[in-house]
């Protein structure tokens, strides 16, 4: 069992949205093995100010971003990725999401502001339970996991 917390700053987006992300979370906690049996995590939506901010104090970049994860456990690849202990969740950490880069993004692929939230909410999720993409065949690993997991619960690239 999953628990998300949502929170939306500014109410940047509407009940849907919120619960669309939140069921697509959940979707993705129930197909990948990677992911604890009772784990928690939070997704905050914000603007491209806060997540600049975020951006240029833990990662060095001067400039706003679509998505940031923040994980609460790493391990070397070797090691299992989390450690659960009896009756108490494993906080996996924190996905925080730009809205307005969110919907600049969507508007340049073409498709819905839904759909590039959950594929931001997707994207920092997997970070978060370990993936990456450093490399070419771990990005080829992590976004073509991405677009099978949205495709699975039904939101394709043309979802409006």
């Amino acid at each position: 069992m999953i628990e998300i917390d949502l929170i939306d700053e500014e109410q940047y987006s509407d009940e849907y949205t919120k619960k669309r992300i939140i069921d697509l979370l959940t979707f993705c906690s129930k197909q990948l093995e990677e992911v604890p049996v009772s784990c928690e995590l939070s997704v905050t939506l914000t603007d491209d100010e806060t997540i600049h901010e975020l951006n240029k104090t833990y990662r060095g970049k001067d400039q706003p971003t679509d998505v940031l994860s923040f994980a609460m456990q790493e391990s070397a690849e070797e090691e299992p990725w989390f450690e659960e202990a009896k009756d108490v969740p494993t906080m996996l950490g924190d996905i925080v999401i730009s809205v307005e880069t969110a919907k600049r993004q969507a508007k340049e692929y073409g498709h819905s502001d839904l759909r590039e939230l959950c594929f931001l909410a997707v994207h920092g999720f997997l970070h978060l339970i370990g993936y990456d993409h450093m490399t070419e065949e771990d990005e080829r690993k992590m976004f073509s996991t991405q677009e099978a997991l949205l495709r699975e619960y039904g939101i394709e690239r043309t979802h409006e």
